[in-house]
């Protein structure tokens, strides 16, 4: 008998991410699905995100007591119930009402961190009021500074506690599967129109009989009535600032008083310089291939970065995690902690709110048994001889030692993307 996963909608009934992937993908139109799936170009970043964890070994070690396991981590001075949180993700709300919401309930109640996007379809102030938790807000610093100082000034009156600065998008990414979607900039072309139309269920949630979602934190940014995500997204497009540089870092650490967090920083010397102009976490990222297409995996950069800084700041990563496994190779190679990007929203597009609660299960559950089968009781006992890299078609011991250096990684051979693979 061929194998068959789970068809239907029940999200309790999913048992990986792939499951509530596929779940998402028939309840959600093609053009939403779309703008979470893709890539720039070739997609060839995108698919590297997830081909590099076949390239990394697991080392079990056996006769351990791990009948009791925990997960707990602590980051930035607070404990944290999960080594994972909620990364930002713009547009939520085409595929639930009330995505960010939703989404970040499941994080509070998780335990978890949840990081709200600058282009969310939620305003600040009402996730932290319906929300709760740990809240962190994500920036794009626009060139219109005065709007800056006031999105920033709200997350500091709504309790925020981390500013976490997006630096990878000073030039807009090449989406070309996105815009076909579009027969002109944000209006649907026919064969889009009539796919919506074959998701009654997503419909009668996000469009009837709410309409459009609308981006709640940009609207000093944008002409009067342009704030839905039609009327928006081309305006903002064009308020990128190319001249985004380390000043402007600083005149934030500056400004804002709590944790500061830079996203999307892929190599050591950025790392190390976001270190010097007095950055607290950095997120090691590509923007989920979404960005320059053929750019390194930050898995692979990560220990580079681990053995230089581990200990100045807090280092994260994004990029491709689907499984418990995949975060625990991460943190072996170094990392304090995941962000999580599509796998939460596959959670959020196959069933809302316990759809996001359900991904953030299945996670922890896997990362639970994941570290008992490695002989470990909890992540900070996890032992970095269990991982091995393979170079050159060999597998390599790490040579990671008592100061925490990662492996040496070398030349990395040009992977062959699989087709189901996405960020």
């Amino acid at each position: 008998m061929k194998r068959r996963r789970y068809q239907g909608s029940d999200v309790a009934r999913a048992l990986t991410i792939e499951d509530l992937r596929q779940m998402a993908h028939r309840r959600v139109p093609n053009f939403a699905l779309e703008y979470v799936e893709g890539g720039a170009e070739e997609e060839i970043t995108l698919h590297r995100n997830r081909s590099v964890f076949d390239d990394i070994a697991l080392v079990p070690r056996t006769l351990v007591d791990v009948s009791e396991r925990r997960l707990g981590i602590e980051l930035f001075g607070r404990p944290s119930a999960l080594p994972f949180l909620i990364g930002p993700t713009g547009f939520n709300g085409f595929l639930t009402h009330e995505g960010d919401v939703r989404l970040a309930q499941a994080a509070a109640k998780a335990g978890i961190p949840f990081t709200l996007s600058t282009v969310s379809t939620a305003a600040l102030e009402d996730v932290a009021q319906r929300a709760g938790g740990r809240l962190w807000m994500q920036l794009y610093l626009y060139r219109n500074r005065e709007w800056a100082r006031t999105l920033i000034e709200r997350a500091e009156r709504a309790g925020y506690e981390a500013l976490v600065l997006t630096v990878d998008i000073a030039v807009y990414g090449n989406r070309e599967w996105d815009v076909r979607n579009f027969a002109k900039p944000m209006q649907l072309d026919l064969r889009n129109k009539l796919d919506v139309l074959m998701h009654p269920r997503w419909l009668f949630d996000v469009m009837i009989p709410h309409g459009t979602p609308h981006l709640a934190n940009v609207s000093g940014l944008l002409p009067p009535g342009k704030t839905s995500t039609r009327g928006a997204s081309p305006v903002l497009g064009r308020l990128h600032n190319a001249s985004l540089n380390w000043e402007d870092v600083a005149w934030l650490r500056d400004i804002w008083p709590r944790t500061l967090i830079i996203k999307g920083v892929n190599s050591v010397a950025d790392a190390t310089l976001a270190a010097q102009y007095g950055a607290d976490g950095v997120v090691l990222s590509n923007h989920g291939g979404r960005q320059l297409d053929g750019a390194i995996s930050p898995m692979e950069v990560l220990p580079e970065v681990a053995a230089a800084l581990k200990g100045k700041l807090t280092i994260m990563l994004d990029g491709g995690f689907r499984r418990g496994s995949d975060i625990v190779k991460a943190l072996l190679l170094g990392a304090n902690a995941v962000l999580l990007g599509r796998a939460a929203l596959y959670g959020l597009g196959a069933g809302g709110g316990p759809g996001a609660a359900r991904a953030i299960d299945i996670l922890a559950s896997e990362i639970d048994r994941v570290i008992g089968l490695l002989g470990t009781d909890c992540i900070a006992g996890l032992d970095p001889t269990c991982i091995r890299w393979r170079a050159q078609g060999l597998l390599h011991g790490s040579n990671v030692g008592e100061e925490g250096h990662g492996p040496h990684l070398g030349p990395e051979p040009m992977r062959t993307p699989h087709p189901e693979y996405r960020e």
